[in-house]
């Protein structure tokens, strides 16, 4: 079984990019799952707050990053780049130093999103980039996932609504499972 983990770089209700996450873990290929987190409750980065201990909701989601054949993640785009609560998280996650091997090292990462706008993600997917070969993950280039115009693509409910999005998220989907399995030989 190929256990991704995705995480949504929203916070909001209705975030678009977490329904794209619920909608990836319906649509996974078979004999793999996907667990979705949460960075919620994970407050803002101060060395002092790191100095009395790492947050158990950091501590969690490092453990689930660990625990994971690979992460997804369903990122928006504010102002041409990267959400700041998700930079924020993976702040936390890189805390202490010495942990950044362990949690990052190799790991296997995908990053998708959607947005309201009408170029989808492609400057937040881009800026994520330098971020993550910093970490030491292995980021996936096998597809692109870039969801526009989010408010055409999802019902109120936050279901997809929009076949040719579905079909290219299953896809993408398939794509990177198989990367997954391929790293395992």
């Amino acid at each position: 079984m190929t256990k991704v983990l995705g995480i949504s770089g929203s916070l909001r209700r209705g975030s678009y990019n977490s329904a794209l996450l619920r909608a990836a873990q319906r649509l996974m290929p078979e004999d793999a799952t996907l667990e979705i987190a949460t960075i919620r409750g994970i407050p803002l980065y101060d060395a002092d707050v790191e100095a009395q201990g790492i947050p158990a909701a950091v501590s969690q989601l490092k453990e689930a990053i660990v625990a994971a054949d690979g992460v997804l993640l369903a990122t928006p785009e504010y102002n041409n780049s990267l959400p700041g609560v998700l930079k924020n998280a993976i702040d936390w996650l890189s805390r202490p130093s010495s942990d950044i091997k362990r949690v990052f090292g190799g790991k296997p990462f995908a990053t998708m999103g959607a947005s309201a706008g009408g170029f989808g993600t492609i400057l937040s997917q881009t800026a994520w980039l330098p971020v993550l070969r910093t970490l030491g993950t292995q980021p996936w280039f096998g597809a692109r996932l870039l969801v526009s115009r989010a408010a055409n693509v999802f019902d109120e409910t936050g279901a997809i609504k929009d076949a040719t999005v579905e079909e290219q998220l299953k896809n993408f989907l398939a794509g990177y499972v198989s990367f997954l399995r391929s790293r395992r030989g």
